[in-house]
């Protein structure tokens, strides 16, 4: 397998959706994690290439996985329904995925980050 993508998404069909179209990339799926303290949790046992982060996990945002992240060197994407506008102004240029979106736009995000 690929590079390890790390998948926070608390909606169970879009993870699962997100983790198949990286397997089918080519990529190993580290998650999906569906609250920030999961998240935290998958990251104590290992380290992202990169990682897909749903903006709004129920009643908490995704933040201070982005900021672990962007302290660690980890490159990332936001994926979200509400687009660019809702992203924490410290995230500006982070590459956002309006969902729904595809396998290309996927790939696309990711390499973007990755080199």
């Amino acid at each position: 397998m690929g590079a390890l993508i790390l998948v926070v998404e608390d909606e169970a069909l879009v993870a699962i959706m997100v983790q198949d179209m990286l397997e089918e990339l080519g990529f190993a799926v580290l998650g999906p994690a569906g609250t920030v303290a999961a998240a935290f949790h998958l990251l104590k046992g290992a380290v992202p290439a990169a990682a897909v982060l749903d903006c709004n996990l129920g009643q908490e945002k995704v933040w201070p996985v982005a900021e672990r992240l962007q302290r660690e060197g980890v490159p990332f994407v936001f994926s979200t329904g509400y687009g660019a506008a809702g992203i924490d102004a410290r995230f500006t240029a982070v590459p956002v995925l309006a969902k729904p979106y595809d396998a290309a736009s996927l790939r696309a995000a990711l390499e973007r980050v990755l080199i």
